[in-house]
């Protein structure tokens, strides 16, 4: 990899690690719809006039529907019930949680036979799935089960979508696709926004939609795409092990979480078991040939 493509891999870690903190702020004074929805717009909107430059709205458009189905899986659904999420659980639990996002994933995959098992990809799930086991059993008050269940659909959500780009909008303009999706989950939002406005925005909570839509939505996509054009797709789907890192961090230092017995034998668990599950088998392509359908990590946020 390039100096280049180093630098924009790492930026990315650091980008799409940052939103769990900036949620849990923005949420102690916002409904969590208000949240996303001040998110999406911005973001969409900050990201119109490049898209419409380049005429990579005009297609995407035409196929309206599976840009609908990705929209609700991928940004409508999963950006609302984080922020609901992170009324109760910390955002350092919020970002391991989704961490297994591509444990979720390769399963999927491998039942729509697109992928399939061998001896280290069923070793990297149980590894995976006994690191979420860790952290939800050592860490999260099971008397609150729909903050658990919210964030179970969100990683069903970020499994899902990448399928539906692949299958349905992979020969489409990547930023057409982006755009399109933010300004119509923005659309969806807005009714509930409205009736949900508060009265008084207070400063922080304002700042972090802010750093939400600006640097984690409308910047990160553009480091994104030009992150996969130096390195290809699949080498940048890895920053998805970055993220819970970056989120651990920001929560104990900047939010005053606690740093758990659940975290610290659930986070190597959950990121080895990623690693190990998601790699791809020496029958498959390498990383340079052309795409397939893979258990990658998604592509917005978190």
């Amino acid at each position: 990899m390039t100096r280049r493509g180093w630098a924009l891999f790492l930026a990315m870690g650091v980008i799409w690690g940052v939103p769990y903190a900036m949620i849990r702020i923005a949420v102690e004074d916002l409904d969590p719809i208000v949240v996303a929805f001040g998110r999406t717009l911005i973001g969409g909107l900050l990201l119109l006039p490049i898209a419409l430059y380049r005429d990579a709205l005009t297609p995407v458009l035409r196929r309206w529907r599976p840009l609908l189905l990705y929209t609700l899986v991928e940004i409508t659904g999963p950006w609302f019930l984080i922020g609901y999420a992170e009324t109760t659980l910390n955002s350092s639990t919020v970002g391991l949680l989704i961490a297994a996002v591509p444990l979720i994933a390769v399963v999927i995959v491998t039942r729509l036979g697109h992928d399939r098992f061998d001896a280290r990809r069923v070793t990297g799930l149980l590894v995976g799935f006994a690191g979420v086991a860790a952290l939800v059993g050592l860490d999260i008050d099971l008397r609150n089960p729909a903050a658990i269940g919210a964030i179970g659909l969100t990683t069903i959500g970020y499994a899902v979508g990448p399928i539906i780009i692949n299958r349905a909008l992979a020969d489409l303009p990547p930023l057409g696709v982006v755009t399109g999706s933010l300004l119509l989950a923005a659309a969806l939002y807005a009714p509930l926004a409205g009736w949900l406005w508060p009265s008084h925005i207070t400063a922080d909570s304002a700042w972090s939609v802010l750093g939400l839509a600006v640097i984690c939505t409308a910047v990160a996509f553009l480091f994104f795409f030009a992150l996969i054009s130096e390195v290809g797709p699949a080498r940048a789907t890895v920053i998805t092990y970055i993220n819970p890192a970056v989120a651990i961090l920001l929560g104990v230092t900047a939010l005053d979480e606690p740093l758990t017995a659940g975290m610290a034998i659930g986070f190597p668990l959950v990121i080895l078991g990623s690693i190990l599950g998601t790699a791809r088998s020496r029958a498959e392509p390498a990383p340079e040939d052309p795409p397939v359908p893979t258990a990658a990590a998604p592509l917005p946020e978190r």
